[in-house]
């Protein structure tokens, strides 16, 4: 179940970026699941990764192989998380670094492992390595489609986007691709998301326009208030196109950037595990954005607020109550509005003159809703998007390991 229409957009090859999967067996025979990204040596790479104590045995290698050599080739499997797997977890992820730097002619150090999957199980190591040829024999510039279905878990499609960006030297492209449906609340980046383009840039530019577009996309979705522990989103600059130079280009590109990454947070809630409702939660007048931000995931987190968007039931109150609980000092209720579309529920400390039930429901029944809230006491705003919760959600993560 997703909400809205989607089709894998046809993305243009990125000279020097080459992608390759295979069916390795990590869970389920005869599907995609394991996915080979090649680097070129020029480039400069980027990543953010989760912030969970208990993040997973890839997160851990990833960063410190990062700290150490440039990138040559991102390895990704899906299946297994190696998270909470110890030591064992550890050397197992570097096992597997080792195999495909040996195959590829590469120090292990610039391989970065990513997994995805069921926590707590081990690795499997033989697996994942017998797949590492037909992965790498399969490499082409075309294959980011395949790339994108390799990736997924509980998803129900591939999420894809890209972009081209004019600067004074050139055109840019960018492509991505994500995955994450469940265990949604990132905190640094996504539960998985690899971006290239062709810019020139440095890797410390790189990682500062990263992060900062990770805060309003990735960082703004929520599904079910839970950070994963393999959370990571990476971002390629081959360098082998334009560089960016002026303050025009960098506005350019980071614009660019940003609504791509925005793109894919949003396809991760639009396939949300048994989502019906795509859901905006737009906090106005605020004193800071950090204090919009705690509104709105105050309201997105709310079980209430979510089972009544699926049920398309009206009932605002719920809405007027996750407000109410959010961690903000003080809050003048009388100045607090909060519309419902184009409907306005609350104004003057409770239920709007002009609102209606029939009004309130025509609303709810649609499949994309925005909530607006406007807290009347300063000019900060932020965007937070979320889904509703169904029975599907709950049978989805019943039967996730079976």
């Amino acid at each position: 179940m997703a909400v809205g229409e989607a089709s894998f957009p046809s993305m243009p090859s990125i000279g020097g970026v080459r992608l390759g999967t295979a069916a390795a067996g990590i869970k389920k025979p005869g599907r995609r699941d394991l996915v080979v990204i090649e680097i070129p040596e020029s480039a400069s790479v980027a990543a953010t990764f989760t912030r969970n104590a208990f993040c997973a045995a890839p997160v851990h290698v990833a960063k410190a192989h990062l700290s150490q050599q440039s990138a040559r080739y991102l390895l990704i499997n899906t299946g297994n998380a190696n998270a909470g797997t110890g030591a064992a977890g550890l050397r197992d992820a570097e096992r597997c670094c080792a195999a495909l730097g040996e195959l590829a002619g590469v120090e292990p150090e610039t391989v970065l492992p990513f997994s995805t999957g069921v926590i707590g199980e081990p690795l499997p190591v033989e697996r994942i390595v017998a797949g590492l040829e037909p992965a790498l024999a399969a490499l082409a510039e075309d294959q980011w489609a395949a790339a994108a279905e390799g990736i997924l878990t509980t998803d129900t499609r591939t999420k894809g986007a890209t972009r081209q960006v004019e600067l004074s030297g050139g055109t840019v492209t960018l492509n991505g691709i994500s995955k994450g449906s469940g265990m949604i609340c990132p905190n640094m980046a996504t539960m998985l998301g690899f971006v290239a383009c062709d810019a020139a840039v440095d890797a410390e530019t790189l990682t500062e326009w990263l992060q900062e577009a990770v805060k309003v996309s990735f960082n703004a979705i929520t599904v079910d208030s839970d950070t994963s522990t393999n959370d990571a989103c990476t971002l390629i600059a081959t360098g082998r196109g334009p560089a960016v130079q002026t303050a025009e280009d960098e506005q350019r590109f980071r614009t660019a950037l940003t609504t791509l990454l925005t793109e894919l947070a949003q396809a991760i809630i639009r396939d949300a595990e048994g989502a019906t409702k795509f859901v905006t939660i737009d906090v106005e007048q605020a004193t800071s954005v950090e204090e919009a931000r705690e509104v709105a995931f105050t309201v997105a987190h709310s079980p209430l607020v979510k089972t009544a968007l699926y049920a398309s039931d009206a009932n605002w109150g719920r809405i007027l109550a996750a407000v109410g609980r959010a961690p903000v000092e003080a809050l003048d209720v009388d100045k607090i509005g909060i519309d419902l579309g184009d409907v306005r529920l609350v104004e003057n400390g409770g239920r709007a003159d002009s609102y209606t039930e029939e009004a309130g429901s025509r609303v709810m029944a649609q499949e994309e809703i925005v909530i607006r809230i406007q807290l009347g006491r300063g000019d900060a705003v932020a965007t937070v998007w979320t889904s509703d919760l169904s029975h599907d959600y709950v049978s989805i993560n019943a039967d996730y390991r079976s």
